[in-house]
Parts: C-alpha cells; sequence; structure tokens
C-alpha cells in the first residue's frame, strides 16, 4: 500500500513493529478475535484445476467457490467423508420419498 492511499500511513510510518507479536499469541486479543470475526484472511496456493472446479460448481449453483472450499475444509477438518455425505444425502431422500 503506497502511503498516497492510506491517509493514517503518514501517522504509523516510523513505528517499528519487528517486536510484534501475533494475536494468536496474546490471549485477550485472541479471545476478541474468536468472539468478534467468524472468519480469518489467508493466502495459500491451490492447484489450478482445483481452483477451477470449485469455480465451476459455484458457478453452477450460483454460489460462492470460496464458500464451497471454506464448507469442504470444514467437512475434512471434522472427519466427514464423501460417503458419509452421500449416505446422509440418500437417507434424506428415501425419508422425503418413502
Amino acid at each position: 500500500m503506497s502511503n498516497n492511499s492510506d491517509p493514517l500511513f503518514d501517522k504509523y510510518a516510523e513505528m517499528d513493529f519487528t517486536d510484534a507479536k501475533p494475536v494468536f499469541q496474546i490471549p485477550a486479543l485472541a479471545q476478541l478475535q474468536t468472539e468478534q470475526g467468524s472468519k480469518s484472511r489467508i493466502t495459500m496456493r491451490v492447484d489450478n484445476d482445483t481452483l477451477s472446479i470449485f469455480k465451476a460448481r459455484a458457478e453452477m449453483s450460483g454460489g460462492n467457490y470460496q464458500t464451497l472450499m471454506n464448507e469442504a475444509l470444514r467437512q475434512f477438518a471434522q472427519g466427514i467423508t464423501l460417503a458419509d455425505i452421500v449416505r446422509e444425502t440418500i437417507q434424506k431422500e428415501l425419508r422425503l420419498h418413502p
């Protein structure tokens, strides 16, 4: 960010952040972040073909590819497999159409 685009640049330009700690290392700030924000901004590299798949699915469903990727990561982190999702979907459909 250039100093021309940020009105607060001059105020903070000379501050030394070399000893700054990340939020997660300061319990009070980590707690505040947990309470106030439900998402964190990250940067990560994803294979082009994987990204294309999520973008195509999002376009087909009218959703957002980032939301789809977040849901896939959540399911993986919780140990939910594709087989679990298929099984649950079939069970719901069987209940709706006996």
